[in-house]
């Protein structure tokens, strides 16, 4: 039976950490800050890049590239948009998702104080207004408005529970309604459909290892499974099966104005390092997966995929190539941007990676210190910074529709 969510006050999630943050937050001083930094010159498509290091958050002015700010804290960190009209980040750390301010409105780069607690902080999912926390040391979910996010304060928040913990992730859609993984500790097997009340619609569990979502356009929803994927459009659950035995999709790209989802895809359950060469295109439309090879030479890790504002996939290669491909998988472009690079022997370690916004590639070289952000008309370099920090995760926030 599944459980009903419930609404908590914020007292119940515990005392906010503003004073331990208040002292971590770092503002560059307003000479050396872009003019964008102020609030007044907010403009509709301005965008920030929140990069990881050792140590904290910086955050960069997206056009430029110039640091406005950054923010201290300790472990190893996560970033995710926050996906409100403001420009916050959620920086994923050992105690709970942490909002941080990108300056983007205030024109000021710290850390809010909100914290939204978790045993172990996993997924973010924003979409149609509502966000999703999901906490894999419990399995508990806390959806809230998306853009009550910024103000001091925790909002108001539904929390819907797991039957078990996991590695999960849930997403509310726009009539209210919840998708949510299942799980334990021990294995995944699918995805649970959940009234506004928390009554279960429908569950589907032919979906082993299920892991990563993506909402497309018509608002179907796509998840990987180590032998294909799922699909859940308009009530009903359906699975396509990978041509391969074993044959796992655990990363989502997506837009909502494409019916083809492309996800990562690997066929060898032992192989060493991250590299693949194979993407799996997902048309929802007519519900059929097919498998595409990459160009010789170019093997991508799962932070080396994106989609541009014209539905294309951009794949960073590790043969330090920027590559273009339309949604058939063939190949439209390819520039060398970065040095040529090795496969991290453990995820977490820095290692490049790739955002795309609109026409904007921005790729990172952590070996060099180093950002671009890359036209994709012409492959040209519209902007680079040498930084202080050796950069890991990041995320682009602000762009309009971002």
């Amino acid at each position: 039976m599944s459980r009903p969510r419930s609404r908590l006050a914020i007292g119940a999630l515990g005392v906010i950490a503003a004073v331990a943050l208040a002292g971590c937050a770092t503002t560059a001083p307003a000479s050396e800050k872009t003019d964008d930094a102020a609030p007044d010159d907010h403009h509709e498509g301005d965008t920030r890049v929140a990069v990881t290091y050792d140590g904290g958050v910086l955050v960069l002015d997206g056009e430029t590239l110039e640091t406005v700010g950054q923010a201290e804290l300790g472990g190893f960190l996560r970033v995710n948009d926050a996906g409100d009209h403001d420009g916050h980040v959620f920086v994923t750390a050992e105690d709970g998702f942490h909002v941080l301010d990108s300056g983007l409105a205030s024109g000021s780069v710290e850390f809010t104080g909100e914290v939204f607690e978790a045993v172990a902080a996993g997924h973010a999912t924003p979409h149609a207004g509502r966000t999703a926390l999901f906490d894999d040391g419990t399995g508990d979910v806390q959806v809230f408005d998306t853009d009550a996010v910024g103000t001091g304060t925790l909002p108001e928040i539904d929390t819907i529970t797991s039957e078990a913990a996991h590695h999960g992730v849930a997403i509310e859609l726009s009539d209210g309604t919840v998708l949510s993984t299942i799980g334990t500790s021990e294995a995944r097997s699918g995805v649970r459909h959940l009234d506004v009340d928390g009554t279960e619609l429908a569950r589907n569990e032919q979906c082993p290892s299920v892991h990563g979502e993506g909402a497309l356009k018509g608002e179907v929803v796509m998840f990987g499974c180590e032998d294909g994927v799922l699909l859940f459009d308009d009530g009903v659950f359906t699975k396509l099966d990978a041509p391969d035995e074993f044959g796992r999709t655990g990363n989502a790209y997506v837009t909502d104005t494409s019916a083809i989802a492309v996800g990562d895809y690997k066929t060898d359950p032992d192989a060493e390092g991250y590299f693949l060469s194979q993407l799996a295109l997902i048309d929802t439309g007519t519900q059929k997966l097919s498998v595409v090879d990459l160009p010789d030479g170019v093997e991508y890790t799962w932070r080396g995929v994106g989609r541009s504002g014209h539905d294309d996939i951009i794949v960073l290669g590790a043969d330090g190539t920027l590559n273009v491909l339309d949604d058939t998988g063939a190949l439209q472009e390819s520039w060398d941007v970065i040095d040529p690079w090795e496969s991290p022997t453990e995820w977490q370690q820095p290692h490049p990676g790739l955002r795309v916004v609109g026409d904007i590639a921005y790729v990172t070289e952590p070996a060099k210190d180093r950002i671009l952000a890359i036209d994709l008309h012409t492959g040209e370099v519209s902007a680079e910074a040498t930084l202080d920090v050796a950069p890991n995760e990041f995320v682009v926030v602000g762009a309009a529709g971002h």
